[in-house]
Parts: structure tokens; sequence; C-alpha cells
């Protein structure tokens, strides 16, 4: 986390450098200028990311038989956002939902499908909005930088390739599961896990639970499509925001059907980059993108309000309630004790 607050204050520093000119008393002077409607309703839209998630995770575990809040939704979904912007390829996202979700009394089996099945559609709803970006207009793409096209295409080809990879990982969860059972055998081989058998039949418990659950939920195609419309719905309420923040500055309607349309393929662009919360790529991807719509200093002003709104501040108010709901979690496990 401090690693990446410092790769998050050196981008806003090299992102300033780069604007020549532009200040950060620039940036708040046009969003107070902006058309307040359209910037509340800016940042509503960014805000429904974060519910987003929640209710993908909640429709999935729903139609595998368990019912949960929408406060533990939301629990799942901001411990998912908050640790992924500040891991490597998001790494840390789904194992910290997974311990939320198994505090509350989740099957490991049954959490391992319900995430890979909305990792697929996560990545799956990305490529789709990709898609209807490049319909939108064939030639943006080329108006982009080298490097910018370059980024884009490997995003398609990695996040295709992601969603192929989750369902092949959804319908054959066996092997995955061997997988396991042979590197713990490993390590007990090597003397570093002593007694096996307990690990074992929790291994054997969560494969069982995972196989019933993934098969619940594949003969189900609503909750398939539920979870599919949740994250399409997600991840356009996110990469709205630079066409809301547009009409709210300039009110030119026309153009911000442009912005969206460069912000959905910005979006392929970062996604797969190794980098926590694509700090950097995102943010020279946005300029590139936008500065030959809006100009070059307008695309600046777009770029850190929107990237203020739904990843600084998204990941801030994400961080402090998992913290909140941690704490809560800990001290009602310690009344029950």
């Amino acid at each position: 986390m401090l690693f990446s607050l410092f790769l998050a204050c050196f981008t806003i520093r090299m992102v300033i450098k780069q604007s020549e000119g532009v200040s950060l008393s620039d940036i708040a002077d046009t969003a107070m200028k902006a058309d307040k409607s359209w910037f509340v309703f800016a940042i509503l839209s960014a805000s429904m990311f974060i519910i987003g998630e929640g209710g993908a995770i909640v429709s999935i575990l729903k139609g595998a038989g368990y019912r949960t809040g929408f406060k533990n939704g939301l629990l799942y979904s901001t411990s998912d956002i908050f640790f992924s912007a500040v891991t490597p390829s998001a790494t840390g996202g789904q194992p910290a939902s997974a311990y939320f979700m198994m505090r509350d009394g989740i099957p490991a089996g049954v959490v391992t499908a319900t995430l890979i099945l909305n990792l697929m559609f996560y990545a799956l709803s990305i490529v789709i909005l990709g898609i209807i970006a490049i319909f939108i207009h064939p030639a943006a793409f080329f108006e982009f930088k080298l490097l910018s096209r370059i980024l884009i295409c490997g995003g398609f080809a990695v996040l295709c390739g992601l969603s192929a990879f989750f369902l092949l990982i959804l319908r054959k969860g066996e092997k995955m599961f061997l997988f396991a059972f042979r590197v713990l055998m490993f390590f007990y081989g090597k003397g570093l896990i002593r007694r096996p058998d307990s690990m074992i039949a929790r291994l054997r418990k969560a494969k069982m639970d995972y196989r019933q659950c993934s098969k619940i939920v594949v003969r189900k195609p609503m909750v398939l499509l539920y979870a599919l419309l949740w994250n399409l719905f997600q991840r356009f309420c996110q990469l709205i925001v630079p066409a809301i923040l547009y009409i709210s500055v300039r009110g030119d309607v026309e153009k911000s059907i442009m912005v969206f349309q460069r912000q959905c393929l910005v979006t392929v662009g970062f996604n797969f980059v190794p980098v926590p919360g694509a700090m950097g790529v995102a943010d020279y991807l946005m300029v590139d993108g936008f500065s030959e719509i809006v100009g070059r200093e307008m695309a600046f002003h777009l770029e850190m309000l929107s990237r203020s709104m739904t990843f600084y501040i998204c990941v801030s108010v994400s961080g402090i309630f998992t913290l909140i709901g941690f704490l809560l979690g800990r001290r009602r496990n310690d009344r029950s004790i």
C-alpha cells in the first residue's frame, strides 16, 4: 500500500509536469466551474462501480444457493477493489474478497467458483465494451500513438485469453484441485508439513463444494446472464465518467460520445499491465486518447478529474469500508467466543 501511495504521488507529479502549464489549482478551478448537476452525476456514476461488483458477486452466490445481504456484497466488492489497486496485476483482490466471504460461512469451493466466474465476466465485459467502442468509430484506434495501439491490441488478446482460461477452469476445476493436492504432498515430502490429513480433508471438501457450485451455476443461464449484466453495468458506470465530466465542463454531448469511446479502448489497453492500479499507464493512454478530441490541455483536465473519481477516491473509500468491515467482523467474532 505504501508503494502504491508513492506510485500515485509520483504519477500525479509526472502528469502535471507533462501537462506543460496545467496545475492542480487549474484543475480544481475547472471542477468548480463545471455544471454541478452533471458533476454530481459523474460522482454517482463512479460510485456505481463499487455497487456493481457487489451486485455481481451476490447474484452468483444467490444462484448457487447462498443468500447474502447488500452490506456483505459491498464488503466483498470494496475489499476486491482496494487490494486489486494496491497489488501488481490485481493479485490481492480475489484473496481479500475470499477472506470475507469465507468469514461469513460460505464454503471455500463455492467462493472459488464464484470468484472465477466473476473474473471471467469482468474480463469479458471489458472486451464487449471495447468492441462496441470500435463499432462506434473504427478509425479512432489509428488515432492513438503507436505505443497506445500496441497496449490496446495486447489488452484485447490478454483479456480474451483470460476469459477463455477462466471458463476452462470453471469447467475443469478438478485439475486445479489436483495441482493443489500435489503441491501439498510435495511440501509433506520435504518435511514442511507434518500432518497433512486435516488439510487434505479440507481440500477434498472444497473440491466437492466447488464442483457442486459450478454445476448449479452453469446449469442456470439466468444466473450467468445476471452476472454478465452486473459486470457490464459496473464497467459502463466507470467508463462513462470522463464523458459526463466533459459535458459538465463544455456541454458538448456529441464529443462526449467520442470521449466514452476512447475511454473504452483505454481501459482495454491498461487492464493487463502488471502495475498497481495501472498507474502511469492509464494516465498516458487517457491523455493520448482524449487529446485528439478535446485538445491537450482539456485532456489533462479530464484525465485528472476522472482518475480522481474512478480510481483514487474510489480506492480510498473502498479501503475505509474494508477496514471498518474487518474491525466490526473481528469484534463480532470476539463476542461470540
